[in-house]
């Protein structure tokens, strides 16, 4: 998130995109029904009808994967209309003339074809976000899980730095973390090309850094794999082992027969988890780890706020935490891994992460820090962009709008959406083993219009077959208000119907 939660309640105009948030982060959609209360402006914009659209002025439904179509035609009425801000597109940014030109042919008309948005409704809106003194942006995984999902959020940021709408409390471009430490991971560089706060693996002085930190020579300059990338080189039989931490895959991946026949093909499979899942029943080895509860350590959250997590229980059994676990194989492949306690290690990521430099356990011992702290006066950054972008100038990507992988025909008429419900969380591996969770939302659903409940001659409560192009499963219909003609959702928690049967592993290109 560029700005904070508190913030959100300032914003005089909220637009949430791809974002079912009063089930997915109810404590966050407090601050968005508060601003409503405020006489804030909200505009949810989302193919389906959530609950969090009762609150808004409006509520626009945009057929599922044309969301770089209305964001480029709300842009495409504000440069029209002459309301960009134009002062701030002269000092902070650069290519503006390259969008101007890609959104010229994006008229309120031509978007209404591809997108279903009423070409008044969006121009509606699009006013309404830019004349907004401050303007904020909240999205989520409808934005981001397509195969044009990098260019969601970029189309996103163009409409936010046309408007000028970043660098101020109120404003800004919020994604919505699913997990409650999702960001702290990839700011400890959970992902396959870089070390913490995002530094290049490929970069010659980073990699000499962290061979001087870890005392050892020869890091690998080159990217790993993305976890998505891995299960089709196991599929090839490219890849031979595989180590997955606190993830199941077999519940939450795409193309689960694809995934199962993957992670088979394997030589050797070891999963570290806190219970058994779908997962684990398959793994060579599996490793028990603590819970949150019963470990200290940080979390760094959806604003960036870097958090104290304090052990508030014993581990059962024969657990580990997932440090000392980690520092174990280290050991016994070579390398002497060893910390003291989890004091110790956030010692280390404050030496080597630039964005964590300044925050030291102390400081967060009462209330977290923002980062970027480059150091230990520093306050912390609540609110980033404020004077300049990372780069320097902000750049504004020419994008057009790109169909789905897949288009609905006579054999498959629906499009499929899928996502949670308020009561269970990720898999269920730690809700479903809760007796008021199970009896609140106990089974897999499939939701469903009135009027396509009409057609198929079907009620709330019957069993159907639901089949894409790589899988079936079968569950009970819900007939719902949320769901809008020739398109249907199914929560993806539930193992015995699972939705990712159905779906599509094409990746974002």
């Amino acid at each position: 998130m560029t700005n904070t939660i508190a913030d959100i309640e300032t914003s005089d105009l909220i637009l949430v995109t791809g974002s079912n948030t009063t089930e997915n982060h109810p404590v966050l959609s407090s601050f968005v029904k508060r601003a409503v209360l405020k006489d804030k402006k909200l505009y949810v914009i989302d193919p389906r009808r959530v609950k969090l659209a009762d609150h808004a002025n409006k509520w626009l439904r945009p057929f599922p994967g044309t969301d770089i179509a209305w964001i480029n035609g709300m842009m495409h009425v504000i440069i029209k209309e002459e309301l960009h801000d134009k002062d701030f597109i002269e000092n902070r940014t650069e290519n503006f003339e390259a969008l101007k030109e890609t959104v010229e042919k994006y008229t309120p008309e031509y978007v209404e074809n591809i997108t279903g948005i009423k070409a008044d409704d969006l121009i509606e809106v699009a006013r309404q976000f830019a004349k907004a003194n401050v303007a904020s942006i909240l999205y989520c995984m409808g934005i981001t899980q397509h195969t044009c999902g990098t260019n969601n959020v970029k189309s996103l940021a163009n409409l936010s730095m046309l408007c000028g709408h970043l660098g101020k409390p109120g404003s800004g471009v919020n994604p919505l973390r699913g997990q409650n430490n999702v960001q702290g991971a990839c700011d400890m560089g959970g992902l396959p090309n870089v070390f913490t706060a995002y530094q290049p693996v490929s970069s010659d002085d980073v990699r000499s850094n962290y061979e001087m930190a870890w005392n050892t020579t020869g890091l690998s300059a080159t990217p790993g794999l993305p976890a998505t990338e891995m299960i089709q080189k196991a599929y090839e039989g490219e890849l031979k082992s595989l180590f997955v931490i606190g993830e199941n895959p077999l519940v939450s991946d795409p193309d689960l027969n694809h995934v199962r026949k993957a992670l088979a093909n394997l030589d050797f499979f070891v999963v570290q988890d806190i219970f058994h899942t779908e997962t684990t029943r398959i793994a060579d080895v599996v490793l028990p780890a603590f819970c949150f509860a019963e470990k200290d350590g940080t979390f760094s959250n959806t604003e960036r706020r870097v958090q104290r997590v304090r052990k508030a229980v014993e581990a059962p059994g024969e657990a580990r935490q997932d440090w000392e676990i980690i520092c174990e194989i280290a050991k016994r492949m070579g390398y002497e891994m060893f910390y003291e306690n989890s004091q110790d290690i956030f010692k280390e990521i404050a030496a080597v992460t630039p964005s964590y430099r300044g925050i030291t356990w102390e400081r967060i011992d009462k209330s977290g820090i923002h980062w970027p702290c480059p150091n230990e006066t520093h306050e912390g950054t609540p609110i980033l962009h404020t004077t300049q972008f990372t780069r320097g100038k902000g750049v504004f990507h020419a994008i057009d709008h790109t169909p789905p992988d897949e288009q609905t025909d006579e054999a498959y008429p629906y499009i499929l959406t899928t996502g949670r419900v308020l009561y269970h969380y990720h898999t269920g591996t730690m809700t479903m083993k809760t007796n008021g969770l199970n009896m609140l939302s106990p089974e897999c659903f499939v939701e469903i219009s009135s009027g396509d409940a009409q057609k198929l001659g079907l009620d709330t409560g019957s069993m159907v077959d639901v089949s894409s192009r790589r899988g079936k499963i079968s569950a009970k219909l819900k007939v719902s208000s949320k769901a809008v003609d020739g398109t249907i959702f199914i929560p993806f928690h539930f193992a015995k119907a699972a939705a990712n049967e159905l779906t599509n592993a094409k990746l974002d290109q």
